[in-house]
């Protein structure tokens, strides 16, 4: 015998509505999300600006050694020569960089008083643009240390070798590798081709090298002829 379905209402547990989608609070929140932008080119130039000191540390500092070099044989006259350079330059590369550099400093600092001055800034504002600024002695500090960084090659290279032409080899040789080091890097930073700019700095530091040296001798050679002629009495 059939039995008849249940006509008696059942409990149905009613689930309570999901919550509407904040998407207004979501975009209220999204800009407060700050996300670190890193400047990249900033680092470029620095990095850049490095290297061209390196490149120049060692360059003026190979030149004058070769050239005490082509008239002294012997080692100490040579490192001697490294080591003056190394700290003129290094001190003539601070003090330039250091002076161009505050009066750049001083330049901006003056540009943002004078919008101060309008009211277009805050105070928030302005201390965030003068830490925004280049630090001039930042600046020195690492144009001395590039410097001396280059000068070190050649510095390095000729204080352990007694021979004479062996030294003046080994000082080509280590000059020409910093070179193509310091000519990569900077045609990667500059987004040049890179076998130019290796060529183009490599045969630059050998003409600077040779052309310093060549001189040199020449005049060392003039003056011995010179000082060798008699005088002439009155």
């Amino acid at each position: 015998m059939a039995t008849a379905p249940s006509t008696q209402p059942q409990d149905h547990q009613q689930l309570p509505p999901p919550p509407p989608l904040d998407l207004e609070g979501q975009t209220k929140r999204a800009p407060e999300q700050e996300v670190e932008v890193v400047d990249f080119s900033k680092r470029a130039q620095w990095l850049r600006a490095a290297v061209l000191g390196a490149n120049d540390g060692l360059l003026s500092t190979a030149s004058l050694m070769m050239g005490v070099g082509a008239v002294r044989k012997d080692t100490k006259s040579m490192v001697l020569s490294g080591v003056a350079g190394l700290i003129g330059g290094a001190c003539s590369m601070a003090i330039g960089e250091l002076v161009s550099v505050y009066s750049q400093y001083d330049i901006e600092v003056a540009q943002i008083k004078r919008e101060d001055r309008n009211g277009t800034l805050g105070a928030e504002e302005m201390d965030a643009r003068k830490e925004m600024l280049p630090s001039p002695w930042q600046a020195a500090g690492a144009s001395a240390l590039a410097f001396a960084v280059g000068a070190l090659v050649p510095l390095l290279a000729a204080a352990f070798v007694t021979v004479y032409k062996v030294r003046l080899a080994v000082v080509i040789a280590a000059v020409s590798m910093a070179l193509i080091g310091f000519g990569w890097l900077s045609a990667v930073l500059g987004k040049a081709p890179v076998p130019k700019s290796v060529s183009r700095v490599l045969v630059g530091g050998w003409l600077a090298m040779g052309i310093t040296f060549g001189l040199t001798t020449l005049i060392n050679v003039a003056g011995l002829k010179l000082s060798a002629c008699p005088a002439v009495s009155s």
